[in-house]
């Protein structure tokens, strides 16, 4: 037996700065992505043929030129389909993978070339003749509303208290509207899909997807095929962001049903400009909203009306207009409330989730009518927004009559003022913009209120397994998916600290539905929440096993077996934790477990609109300060600081990195990223070339980044974690507000800047030109 001597702790536990287990192959190049695998020999190549219409009628294809192309093999139309021709999440069959007799936006799949370069695909793709006969179309959302369009989904009303007695009460009301736009999901890596057929009915997807199990099952539905018969693997995505949720499908369905048909390997991987014409956005909405108040600020009633631009099939637009309602409140109570959505049809790509998944939407929308109160009555923004925070007697229910239990936002916004020393800025600011004629400058502090778990309950449960091999070594697999968050590190030092064993030991493999069934979505910030918790569960049912092995052969109590960093400490003495898994598994005790963790306390009743769709919310806070050019729109901003809460952190660096990217990707949102359909249906930003995402150059001059290390989660998460993938995205509404008092400064403060999203440069000089015009008219 080898007696070791206690050590002090393990290396990459929990709470312990640690690199992305892929980091170093990320910046060597080594990290392999799909399109980095080797290509069975006879491998083939899918391209989507596309529509060029925006909505109408398919008369007649003329597919002759596309098959006598060179390296042409086949073409895929419905008519190849043996299963069902839909890949819609909502099972509400209103999304083909090909469209038939009619096409309902410009960049709709009608067919796919199969041939023997990718290249050659492509290239006799664009020679297809289709006859078609134009029908009406519609692109804008408020056009949408204007003209009755049907909605895509049912939707939700929110609402408590009485409208009508709030807004009688109130000494002051206010109407407005805004648009708040969409956003497209720009992941480095865009949506591929590599089929391998196997014996009988069977095949593997190697597939770029947030959902493998959702994937799995739509692959089969298109085959005919039963689940049990489709593989799907994902070792990591090059980002997501939520475009891979439910998009992937389509491409994983047409590689797929190419391989079973050509009896050969197939992958299919679209251009940037076709990926980003075919598949969907962030909704993009309009907010027709209602405010009552007092003259102090004080919130009395809200009646908002949220439309959303869905596109021509549901998607999950339903939970994501729901999810916009659930965070219009943000971190204010509402004492009479009544919010509806209106996920409206348009003939555009179907959007579908993004980071968020319309909270950030929702969260806008009410920041704005915040900024509607505070220039209503010539007071700082923040001053009404600590005002109606929720908090006091009878003030912690929200409009889906969830208690906010966990509330922290007083504390996370009392210290960012101090640290970032906002009032004193606000005073300069104020005195710059009396001084300065051209540039202007502007300095909001915003807070965040963002719920975690899924809408739908079901997705709030998770699978793992965990072998320990004879050698102590440990292999790991769950059913979350690596898309660069860290997701893997952060699951992988959790089994270490169940174990108490170094995190190099532990070895986490490829996502794979052959390994871990039904798993949910990584999405909602829910991969640590679930997938830890699942994980830890595998190596609780092994340690149990093992605690209960030592005690009947050594002769001692359960309680006195304990893991120790490495060890195993059995009464008084140590044995290396390698030694004694070899010991346990002479003596057959089983080193395997399937580990499961659905979350508690959670229900949700949409029709009544009541219940907990949120195991807890996640706080933080940021405040923004800009520089904008009055003559030509252009801004820049000067300083960014964030104090960001996400519980007991299971890793700081992984967490701080995502707190930076949600901030800065959140802020091409709102700043810089705009969506333009022409007058014929066409999306004409479909590339880098006219679609401007954020440059280094962008970020804020001064960046302040911290986490609220205080906070530990009151609930039973993961090592009393919280979700950090999404909250910190809607941070930066604190530029976007920082913009409109800059803007707001040539009126002087006495009307609210109504600048919507994207504030781009030319919206941000419409509204200083418009300010300026209302101004001097009195």
């Amino acid at each position: 037996m080898n007696v070791m001597q206690p050590i002090d702790r393990i290396r990459g536990g929990v709470h312990e700065k640690e690199r992305h287990e892929s980091g170093h192959k990320h910046v060597t190049g080594t990290a392999e992505y799909i399109d980095d695998m080797p290509e069975p020999a006879g491998t083939l190549h899918a391209y989507l043929g596309l529509s060029e219409r925006a909505h109408a009628e398919i008369l007649s294809i003329d597919f002759d030129a596309v098959k006598s192309a060179r390296g042409v093999i086949g073409i895929l139309t419905a008519a190849d389909i043996p299963g069902e021709n839909d890949v819609s999440p909502a099972h509400r069959h209103d999304d083909p993978v090909f469209a038939t007799t009619r096409v309902e936006f410009h960049g709709q799949p009608i067919f796919a070339v199969i041939a023997e370069t990718r290249d050659e695909a492509r290239r006799a793709a664009a020679k297809v003749k289709i006859d078609y006969k134009d029908l009406p179309h519609v692109t804008d959302v408020v056009e949408a509303a204007a003209a009755n369009c049907p909605l895509v989904i049912d939707p939700l009303k929110l609402e408590r208290g009485d409208i009508a007695a709030g807004f009688a009460k109130a000494k002051n009301v206010v109407e407005g509207e805004m648009r708040i736009g969409g956003q497209d999901h720009f992941y480095l890596e865009g949506h591929i899909s590599f089929a391998i057929p196997g014996e009988d009915d069977e095949i593997t997807v190697y597939c770029s997807t947030q959902h493998p199990s959702e994937t799995q099952h739509m692959v089969g539905q298109v085959l005919g095929i039963p689940s049990n018969a489709v593989t799907i693997n994902v070792r990591r995505l090059g980002g997501a962001f939520g475009g891979k949720e439910t998009q992937a499908n389509l491409f994983a369905a047409v590689a797929a049903l190419a391989a079973k048909k050509y009896r050969c390997a197939v992958k299919i991987r679209p251009d940037r400009d076709d990926d980003m014409t075919a598949t969907g956005k962030r909704h993009d909405f309009h907010v027709g909203y209602k405010i009552g108040f007092d003259d102090d600020g004080r919130i009395e009633a809200v009646d908002a009306v949220f439309s959303a631009r869905c596109g021509f099939s549901a998607d999950l637009s339903g939970p994501v207009t729901d999810r916009a309602l659930f965070h219009a409140d943000n971190c204010y109570f509402y004492p009479h409330v009544r919010l509806q959505s209106r996920p409206l049809k348009t003939n555009t790509v179907s959007n579908t989730a993004f980071r968020g998944f319309g909270g950030p939407q929702g969260m806008v929308g009410g920041e704005r009518m915040i900024e509607e109160v505070a220039y209503a009555l010539g007071k700082d923004p923040l001053e009404i927004r600590k005002l109606n925070f929720y908090g006091g007697e009878g003030r912690n229910l929200t409009p889906y009559h969830q208690t906010v239990e966990d509330n922290i936002i007083g504390r996370i916004i009392e210290e960012l003022e101090i640290s970032s020393n906002y009032a004193a800025r606000r005073e300069e600011v104020l005195a710059f913009n009396r001084k300065s004629r051209i540039i202007k400058r502007g300095i909001a502090l915003t807070p965040v209120k963002f719920g975690i778990s899924f809408t739908k309950t079901e997705y709030n449960q998770a699978g793992a397994l965990v072998h320990v091999y004879s050698d102590g070594s440990i292999h790991l697999n769950h059913g979350g998916t690596e898309m660069g968050q860290g997701l893997y590190t952060k699951v992988a030092q959790v089994v270490a600290d169940e174990f108490q064993v170094d995190l190099d030991r532990i070895k986490v493999t490829a996502t794979t539905t052959g390994k871990v069934p039904n798993t949910s979505a990584t999405a909602a910030s829910s991969g640590s929440d679930l997938n830890g918790m699942a994980a830890a569960n595998a190596a609780q049912q092994i340690k149990a096993r093992l605690v209960k092995f030592a005690a009947e052969r050594w002769g001692v109590s359960e309680y006195d077996v304990a893991f120790e960093p490495n060890t195993v400490r059995v009464g008084v003495e140590r044995i290396a934790f390698s030694e004694f898994i070899k010991l346990a598994y002479g003596s057959r005790i089983q080193l395997s477990a399937a580990g499961f963790y659905k979350t508690p306390k959670i229900h949700w009743n949409r029709s009544e609109g009541r219940g907990r769709p949120f195991f807890y919310y996640a706080y933080g806070a940021s405040c923004s300060e800009v520089s904008v050019d009055t003559l030509t729109g252009e801004y820049q901003v000067d300083r960014a600081d964030v104090l960001h809460d996400v519980g007991k952190s299971l890793n700081p660096a992984l967490d701080i990195g995502q707190v930076e990217g949600a901030f800065v990707q959140g802020m091409g949102w709102l700043t810089t990223e705009e969506l333009w359909w022409d007058a014929k249906g066409r999306l004409r930003t479909y590339a880098p070339s006219t679609y401007k995402i954020p440059l280094a150059s962008d970020r804020p001059r001064i960046f302040n980044v911290r986490l609220a290390e205080w906070s530990v989660n009151r609930e039973e998460t993961i090592r009393r974690s919280k979700a950090v993938g999404e909250p910190p995205f809607m941070l930066p509404i604190s530029v976007l507000e920082a913009i409109s008092m800059a803007a707001a400064s040539v009126a002087e403060y006495r009307m609210a800047p109504r600048i919507d999203a994207p504030a781009t440069p030319e919206r941000v000089l419409l509204a200083v030109e418009r300010l300026r015009r209302a101004a001097k008219n009195g």
